[in-house]
Parts: structure tokens; C-alpha cells; sequence
């Protein structure tokens, strides 16, 4: 790719995880992903879709990324994301380099209506992120990210 993206393509293991028996039986495309440019855009889209009744399976805080993963008809996973370093290089590094990442790939779960809160309460988009990773916007209820798998 001639862009500087930080990803277009990512193999992860969840240690621990034991994904459904019956998705591993066939070839398929794990998930489709879209950018936003910025956080404010992809929590607009998340208020808007949550109004007709589309809800995400899964939110996180993975570090370079806010990401938020809903299931399609067709039960294809499709990720809507922001870089939370606003430029490839950066969140690329942050992938290339983190213990963190290393160590948890999947981040810190949060609820977007609570990042939503905090947003009109006056949080920058980077204080949303710092805060997500000390479970400030934990969701009530774990999600189970088998449901991606």
C-alpha cells in the first residue's frame, strides 16, 4: 500500500479464548474495517446507528485505536475505528513498539455512551483515551469477544 496506514491487514491470538467450533470449520473474512477521521465522527455514527437499533457487539480502547464492532445481516463483523493518535505513523509505532499492545491487544472495553458523556462534559478526544485505559468507561457488562471470533 502506497498510504501510511497503520494496518491494512492483522492476525491477533486471544490467549484464552475459545472461539465458536463452527467458525473454525470454514474459510472466511474475519472482519471489514472503516476510519474515521475523528472521534466526534465515530461517536456520532455510533448515536446515530444505536437509534435504529444497531448496536455493537463489542467497543474498545486497543490503544492506537477506538474501535467499535457490529455484526452485519450476512453475521460478518464490521469494525468502525478512529486512530486515537490522529496519524498512521504514530498509532503504526504504537503497534510496532507497545508492551501493552504486546501484552493486550484487544485494549480496555468501553461503553460508548459513556465515552459520549465525558465527550459533552468537556473531555478531549486523548483524556477519553487515557481514561479508557483505567477502566473509566468500563462497560456494566463484559463483552465476550468470542462473538468476533
Amino acid at each position: 500500500m502506497g498510504d501510511e496506514t497503520n494496518h491494512r491487514l492483522a492476525f491477533v491470538e486471544l490467549p484464552g479464548l475459545v472461539a465458536d467450533p463452527d467458525k473454525a470449520h470454514h474459510q472466511r473474512l474475519q472482519h471489514f474495517a472503516f476510519e474515521y477521521r475523528t472521534l466526534d465522527e465515530l461517536l456520532g455514527t455510533y448515536a446515530r446507528l444505536k437509534e435504529l437499533g444497531i448496536v455493537p457487539v463489542l467497543c474498545t480502547d486497543a490503544g492506537a485505536q477506538t474501535a467499535f464492532y457490529y455484526e452485519d445481516p450476512d453475521h460478518n463483523s464490521v469494525e468502525l475505528n478512529v486512530d486515537n493518535y490522529g496519524n498512521s505513523w504514530t498509532s503504526g509505532e504504537h503497534l510496532r513498539n507497545s508492551p501493552e499492545f504486546a501484552k493486550n491487544p484487544m485494549g480496555h472495553y468501553v461503553d460508548p455512551d459513556k465515552l459520549i458523556a465525558a465527550r459533552e462534559a468537556g473531555a478531549s478526544p486523548w483524556e477519553l483515551h487515557e481514561l479508557a485505559w483505567t477502566d473509566e468507561f468500563a462497560p456494566a457488562k463484559p463483552y465476550d469477544p468470542r462473538v468476533l471470533l
